[in-house]
C-alpha cells in the first residue's frame, strides 16, 4: 500500500453505528485482533487484552451499561478492550498505546469493508462491564468496539483546517 492509499483509507473511515444482521466471519475478527496486537507500546509491553462478545444475552447486559445501548444491541460483534494493569509501566504511555491499538483495529475494520465504532461513554460503567464479563480487577476497560457489516454508508465528516491545529513556537 502506498502512502496516498493509506491516507485515503484513514480519511474514509467513519464511525458506523448501524449494522446489518449479516454475521462477521471468524477470519475477519482474527485480522482485526491481529491489527490491535501489532500496535506500538512502550517497552513492547502489549498491555492490551481483548474479549469477543457475540451472544445476545451478554450483549443485552452490556447494553444496559451505556446510553448507546441500541448500538450495542445492533452490533453483531462487540470487542471490549482492556488494559492489563500488572503489565503497565507508565500510565500515560500505556494509555496512549491503547489508543493506537484501538485505532489499528478501527482501520482494519474499515479496510475489511466492515463498520465499527469506538464506544467510550461506557467507561462510566467500566466496573459493571468488567463484572458482567467475569473479569478480575486487574483488567481495566478502555473501550468497547461495536462492529459489523454497515447498514448505511456515505457518512460525511468534517475536520478543522490544519491552520487551526498547528501551533508555532518562537525562539527566546
Amino acid at each position: 500500500m502506498q502512502a496516498a492509499q493509506l491516507l485515503e483509507l484513514i480519511q474514509a473511515r467513519r464511525s458506523v453505528r448501524r449494522f446489518s444482521a449479516q454475521p462477521v466471519d471468524d477470519a475477519l475478527l482474527a485480522d482485526i485482533l491481529e491489527a490491535g496486537r501489532w500496535a506500538p507500546s512502550g517497552q513492547n509491553n502489549q498491555a492490551w487484552r481483548f474479549l469477543v462478545v457475540r451472544g445476545e444475552a451478554l450483549k443485552e447486559r452490556i447494553a444496559q451499561c451505556t446510553k448507546y445501548g441500541a448500538v450495542v444491541r445492533g452490533a453483531p460483534v462487540l470487542i471490549p478492550v482492556f488494559i492489563h494493569k500488572p503489565s503497565m509501566y507508565n500510565e500515560v504511555k500505556d494509555h496512549q498505546a491503547m489508543g493506537a491499538c484501538l485505532q489499528n483495529m478501527l482501520l482494519m475494520i474499515h479496510g475489511l469493508g466492515l463498520g465499527g465504532v469506538w464506544l467510550g461513554e461506557i467507561l462510566n460503567q467500566a466496573d459493571k462491564v468488567r463484572q458482567i464479563l467475569s473479569l478480575p480487577p486487574e483488567y481495566e476497560l478502555m473501550a468497547v468496539l461495536a462492529l459489523g457489516w454497515p447498514a448505511a454508508t456515505n457518512q460525511k465528516s468534517q475536520r478543522k483546517p490544519m491552520s487551526e491545529l498547528m501551533l508555532s513556537a518562537t525562539e527566546p
